[in-house]
């Protein structure tokens, strides 16, 4: 079988022409070059896969490994350490099985915990719109929405107290960096981190509670082992920077997504059932979903209809995939009626994002409180002049100004 990469290796990630817009080679890449060369920020070269149907094939090989510390494995950023993906959290939490991991730390995020956390999550929305409100419009929903509501949710779950939440949007922004901040930045930030989290575990040990970080410092596993410290230092820290920054993120372009063409705010306004459906369709058709899954490749395996060597490094854009026009019809349209919609915003197989079930919930719950309180809400710029932030593995806007 031959080689399915192409000829021409592009820069990665593939910068967009607007905010809200996909880049352009994602559909010539799909249809003519479905596995193609890329250039990391590292300089190092990898493997973009695009198609739905490949992406989810490759999530669910086991073939295709998280060891992306492996030798010859693509680093992601130009660091001692590779990139977030690589990262020391990320090699401590492998070495303690990322299977018997999921399994301790899943216990918190079903789906009716979840839903017990709702009318919590509902009433600080609420306070949020009111403060908002009160700052007079038009108004920023990242810095009076998007981003502090997340932030109290994952942080009450771990039990960090109230005033020693300040420090986590630099700590985060600093771990998710792909071009952003030097080596010595990122390491500074990683052990002022780890430090304060170190502390925060060593006080819940002290004196435990009944938050998530109580719950695992008093956990086994089926053999009656506990979680090391090392380890619920980094669940600490995964699941701070996971759990504020995805969402705070998706909050934001969920609502300039559905207010950039106002007919489907109005939709959502006449039937607020579609509510969750809209949040799966937003989740699907976000054009700035970050910089993807990397998996790295021991024995040479089939793609799209070719053999990619051992040895690769390969990034798997679940944005990408989730425009596929073979596995969405009008995949190029917002609609949020979509159903069924088997997006892959949150991965796909046993390596699916853990917190899916806290970001569903969150999502929902703003956008219900948003349609109650402020139905006449409205971009207050242009979509076109909404800007990206560049240079983090997550895809994030730099602000939403909003009125009423």
């Amino acid at each position: 079988m031959s080689d399915v990469r192409g000829e021409r290796t592009l820069n990665y990630p593939i910068p967009a022409p607007a905010a809200l817009e996909p880049p352009p080679e994602w559909t010539e890449l799909r249809e003519r070059c479905p596995v193609a060369p890329v250039t990391l920020p590292s300089g190092d070269e990898a493997s973009l896969v695009t198609r739905y149907e490949d992406v989810r094939s490759v999530l669910a090989d086991p073939r295709f490994t998280r060891e992306l510390n492996a030798p010859g494995a693509a680093r992601i950023i130009d660091t001692e350490s590779g990139g977030l993906f690589n990262s020391p959290v990320a090699n401590i939490l492998a070495a303690e099985g990322h299977q018997r991991w999921r399994r301790m730390v899943g216990k918190w995020f079903t789906a009716r915990r979840m839903a017990a956390l709702r009318p919590a999550i509902e009433t600080m929305a609420d306070r949020l719109i009111d403060e908002m409100l009160a700052h007079g419009q038009p108004a920023d929903l990242v810095t009076h929405l998007a981003f502090p509501l997340p932030v109290w949710v994952i942080c009450d779950m771990l039990g960090v107290p109230e005033g020693e939440r300040d420090s986590f949007a630099h700590w985060s922004d600093v771990t998710l960096s792909l071009t952003e901040y030097t080596e010595a930045e990122i390491d500074a930030a990683q052990a002022a981190f780890t430090a304060y989290l170190t502390q925060l575990v060593d006080g819940k040990r002290a004196h435990p509670g009944d938050d998530l970080l109580g719950e695992l410092i008093a956990a086994t596993d089926a053999e009656g082992t506990p979680m090391s410290d090392a380890a619920l230092v980094a669940t600490a820290q995964a699941l701070l920077v996971a759990g504020h920054e995805t969402t705070a993120s998706m909050i934001a372009k969920m609502v300039a997504m559905l207010l950039a063409d106002r007919r489907h705010w109005e939709r959502l306004l006449a039937d607020r059932s579609l509510v969750r459906t809209a949040v799966e369709e937003v989740l699907r058709y976000d054009p700035n979903g970050g910089f993807g899954i990397p998996r790295y490749l021991h024995e040479d395996a089939e793609i799209a209809g070719g053999v990619v060597p051992s040895g690769t490094t390969v990034i798997c854009s679940m944005a990408a995939a989730n425009r596929d026009e073979s596995a969405f019809a009008g995949a190029g349209e917002l609609d949020p009626g979509r159903s069924p919609n088997p997006h892959l915003a949150f991965g796909a197989g046993a390596h699916s994002c853990l917190g899916q079930p806290l970001a569903r919930t969150e999502l929902q719950a703003v956008l219900d409180v948003l349609l109650r309180r402020l139905p006449t809400l409205d971009l207050a710029s242009g979509a076109d002049e909404l800007r990206r932030v560049e240079g983090l593995v997550v895809g994030r806007l730099r602000e939403v100004p909003v009125r009423w």
